[in-house]
C-alpha cells in the first residue's frame, strides 16, 4: 500500500513537471502581477483539475473518450480560450510603452486570476481524459472507488498545488529583475505566443 502511494505521488509530481498551458498563466502571471495573483491563478488551476478529477469519478469525462463530438467541441472552445488568453497579452505588450512601469496599467484582481486559472484548466480536455485514464491505476483492488477517486484527487491536486506554489515563491526571489518594463515586455510577447502555439496543437489534437 505504502509502495502504491509512493508511486501515485511520484507520478502526479512528475506530471506537474510537464510544461504546458497553465504553466505559462502561472508564470506570467506571478512575473507581472506579483506572488498574490500567481496564487490566486495555481488556486484557480487546482479548482479545475479537481472538477475534471470528480468528472472523471462520476463518470462523465468518460464522454470525452468515447464521443468524437463530445471531444472535438472541447477541444475547439478550449483552443479558443487560449488564443483569446494569448491576443490579449500579445495585445497588452504592443500597446505598451517600453518605459512604462507595468504592462496593464492596472493590476488584475484576485478573483480574475484565479478566473483565468480556472479556465485555463477546464479549457483543456486533454486534462479530463488524463483524469479519466491517471486516477483508476492507483485504486487498490476492493477499495471502494468513489470515495478512493475524490481522495486520489486532493491529493494530486496538493502535489500540484506544492509544484506551482513553488513556481510562484521562485518568481517572488526574482522579483527585482522581473519588474523591468522590458521584461515584462518580453514575457507577454513570449507568454501570449505560447499560449497561441499550445491552442494550435490543441485544436489539432485528435482524440486519444
Amino acid at each position: 500500500m505504502l509502495t502504491d502511494m509512493l508511486a501515485f505521488a511520484v507520478a502526479s509530481l512528475l506530471v506537474s513537471m510537464i510544461p504546458g498551458p497553465t504553466t505559462v498563466v502561472i508564470l506570467r502571471q506571478s512575473i507581472t502581477s506579483g506572488r498574490s495573483a500567481g496564487t490566486a491563478t495555481v488556486l484557480g488551476n487546482e479548482t479545475g483539475w479537481l472538477l475534471w478529477c470528480l468528472a472523471a469519478a462520476l463518470g462523465l469525462s468518460a464522454l470525452l473518450v468515447v464521443s468524437q463530438l463530445a471531444f472535438d467541441i472541447m477541444r475547439i472552445v478550449g483552443a479558443i480560450v487560449l488564443v483569446w488568453f494569448g491576443v490579449r497579452m500579445l495585445w497588452r505588450a504592443r500597446r505598451t510603452a517600453p518605459d512604462s512601469p507595468s504592462v496593464d496599467g492596472v493590476a488584475p484582481s484576485l478573483w480574475g486570476c484565479y478566473r483565468t486559472g480556472l479556465l485555463t484548466n477546464l479549457a483543456n480536455p486533454k486534462a479530463g481524459v488524463f483524469a479519466l485514464s491517471f486516477l483508476p491505476q492507483f485504486v487498490p483492488e476492493g477499495a471502494p472507488a468513489l470515495p478512493t477517486l475524490l481522495l486520489l484527487a486532493v491529493a494530486s491536486a496538493l502535489i500540484d498545488l506544492a509544484w506551482y506554489l513553488g513556481i510562484v515563491r521562485l518568481v517572488g526571489v526574482a522579483e527585482r529583475f522581473f519588474r523591468r518594463p522590458a521584461v515584462r515586455r518580453y514575457l507577454e510577447y513570449v507568454s501570449g505566443t505560447l499560449l497561441i502555439g499550445l491552442a494550435v496543437r490543441l485544436a489539432l489534437t485528435s482524440k486519444p
